[in-house]
């Protein structure tokens, strides 16, 4: 039973963005705890972000794992990039995400770079305008992501086949 379950957590792919340490103020001095903001994904086209708090590292980092796992999304893929540009937004964060020819590698900052890992892709161009949060930028890119058309969806959806739609 272990054995199967160390085989399950390999096939995701783990991610850590931001690891932040916080204080409150109590009678008896400060108390600290911690919130982990993670991204897992299969490197196939399937990937989640999650935000855990704990008063420990391990357990905040553990919590964000699960939610990520619960939410999941599935993003269509081109070969190794996206299909087509896309504008995320979240809040005041914007992030513009571009396809790249193969080869061109992940162009991106660090929560984006991360996400992009995540999920399986090789070749984009990326540009994070707006907020620097890096909460808001991951919820952006997960914002444009979500909103991908994939060739197949969009052929059906005007009663063509893949053949006849790039004619």
């Amino acid at each position: 039973m272990a054995y199967k379950e160390r085989n399950e957590e390999k096939e995701f792919v783990e991610k850590l963005i931001r690891l932040n340490r916080v204080s409150k103020a109590i009678k008896g001095g400060r108390k600290m705890s911690f919130s982990a903001l993670m991204v897992v994904g299969d490197g196939k086209g399937r990937v989640g972000y999650g935000f855990g708090k704990a008063n420990d590292v391990t357990e905040a980092i553990r919590k964000s794992v699960e939610k990520a796992k619960s939410n999941m999304i599935t993003v269509p893929l081109k070969n190794t990039t996206i299909p087509h540009e896309i504008l995320g937004n979240y809040k005041s964060a914007s992030v513009l995400l571009k396809p790249a020819a193969p080869g061109t590698g992940i162009i991106a900052g660090g929560p984006v770079r991360a996400v992009m890992e995540a999920v399986g892709i090789h070749d984009v161009l990326s540009k994070s305008l707006g907020s620097k949060n890096s909460m808001n930028i991951v919820k952006g890119v997960f914002n444009g992501l979500d909103n991908l058309f994939s060739a197949k969806k969009v052929a059906e959806g005007r009663g063509k086949n893949l053949e006849e739609f790039w004619g």
